[in-house]
């Protein structure tokens, strides 16, 4: 573990909570509210369209992960939120309407880097360089990080993540079946990859790049 600063760690989680939380709440309403559209109210019987993190907080990857990640001195921060139900049989279309559902958390996530991007934007305008605005602007750039970060994460093409239920509705039913045997093992796949660096080599260029077009979008409205 690296020098570790009580002050620097609650700094850092006063820039960085409302982002995350925001981040994987959001995401998880967004499965929620696309499956109660297209037939399955699972998640609005529970309770679960609530825009009120503490009804999605996970122990382990709303709070242990994040808050480990922040005393480690990590870069960047990842967790995600208890997963919201769905089932899928109640859907009216059963593979289009799986593909929307899943696709629903990672559009949301753009949505939300979208936003942080242009409140960066307007605080850079209004006041950069002062205490509180600096601060803000931290904010907004974990925003921005955290939620392409998810989103390009979810949207890798294996099972359980919602890239692997978007593939499994667009592919044909013999590899559908294969991703189906495959999800048991899917996080495993997953880690894996993480633990080779193969991951972060993928995502990394593909987060600078949307980080890099939402940044030139801002610039030519400003």
């Amino acid at each position: 573990m690296g020098n570790f600063s009580l002050e620097g760690f609650i700094y850092a989680l006063a820039v960085g909570a409302i982002p995350v939380l925001f981040a994987i709440t959001l995401h998880e309403v967004a499965h929620g509210w696309a499956a109660n559209r297209l037939g399955d109210s699972t998640a609005k019987m529970l309770g679960r369209l609530s825009l009120n993190p503490i009804r999605h907080i996970d122990p382990i990857g709303t709070v242990a992960i994040p808050a480990f990640l922040l005393i480690m001195g990590s870069p960047f921060l990842f967790g995600w939120a208890k997963p919201v139900p769905v089932n899928f049989r109640n859907l009216k279309h059963y593979r289009r309407d799986m593909i929307l559902v899943a696709a629903a958390g990672p559009a949301a996530n753009f949505v939300m880097a979208t936003f942080w991007m242009l409140a960066l934007g307007l605080i850079y305008v209004m006041a950069a360089g002062t205490p509180v605005g600096d601060g803000f602007v931290q904010m907004a750039s974990v925003g921005v990080t955290i939620n392409l970060l998810l989103m390009v994460f979810n949207l890798i093409p294996i099972p359980p993540l919602d890239g692997g239920r978007v593939l499994s509705g667009l592919a044909p039913p013999a590899i559908s079946d294969l991703l189906d045997r495959i999800e048991p093992f899917g996080f495993m796949i997953v880690i894996a990859l993480m633990i080779s660096g193969i991951l972060w080599s993928i995502i990394n260029p593909v987060i600078s790049g949307l980080t890099s077009l939402l940044q030139n979008i801002l610039l030519f409205w400003l």
